[in-house]
């Protein structure tokens, strides 16, 4: 036997119930024609008063029929979007790396400047003697003159040979002439270079051996800021 069911006030669903159930229902006038009912078999809801010759019901004809039931309610269910999980937006990112970059840069930079200044002074330093050997070459081919036509050193006041300070020039203070205690003549300049403890008051011996017509270059300033003829 079907299964009934019937939509009271069209809204509500009641059932399972027997056939039986629905006549004594509607006799009892608890449900109408117009009641929307349903049965196992059925395509869809449908007035009581269409199943009236099933469940022989006495219904007046004409009885108005009530409107289908409608869709039942889809309840969406609206998700909420997740929160954005904690962490550093694009701009803090590009913030950190820039960060990242000068301090590699700032490093970098500190260590090229750690090699390159020494490195640029002690080319300084050398480029300075090395024109103060240039400057005094022509006091030494005097100087290798004299011996040669006197037969011994020249000084400072002889013929041809003023002070020493007059031949002072860039950074040579002052230029002596004369002879060295090995025996050899001789220009002994001595460098003015404020602020360059490296050179200041440092010497520079050009020593001629009149034996050998040969000249040597010694000094007191360190080799590395000395050409390559004056070191050692």
């Amino acid at each position: 036997m079907s299964q009934w069911f019937y939509a009271e006030g069209n809204r509500e669903r009641r059932g399972p119930l027997p056939a039986a159930s629905i006549v004594e229902l509607f006799r009892s006038r608890r449900i109408a024609g117009d009641t929307l009912v349903w049965r196992e078999g059925a395509t869809d809801w449908r007035p009581l008063s269409e199943f009236a010759g099933e469940l022989g019901l006495d219904m007046p004809p004409g009885q108005p029929t009530a409107p289908p039931l409608p869709p039942p309610v889809q309840h969406v269910h609206i998700v909420a979007p997740a929160p954005p999980r904690p962490g550093l937006s694009g701009c803090a990112v590009a913030g950190v790396v820039a960060a990242v970059v000068g301090v590699v840069l700032l490093a970098i930079g500190g260590i090229l400047a750690a090699i390159a200044i020494p490195a640029y002074n002690r080319y300084l330093m050398r480029a300075k003697t090395t024109a103060a050997w240039a400057q005094l070459q022509p006091l030494t081919e005097d100087v290798a003159r004299f011996a040669s036509a006197n037969g011994h050193c020249p000084l400072n006041g002889d013929s041809g040979f003023e002070s020493p300070e007059s031949d002072a020039a860039g950074d040579i203070a002052s230029a002596r002439v004369g002879r060295f205690e090995n025996g050899h003549c001789g220009v002994e300049a001595r460098f003015r270079v404020p602020g360059k403890q490296a050179l200041d008051g440092k010497h520079l011996w050009l020593d001629y051996d009149t034996q050998t017509a040969t000249w040597t270059c010694s000094s007191d300033v360190a080799d590395e800021h000395l050409p390559a003829q004056c070191r050692g």
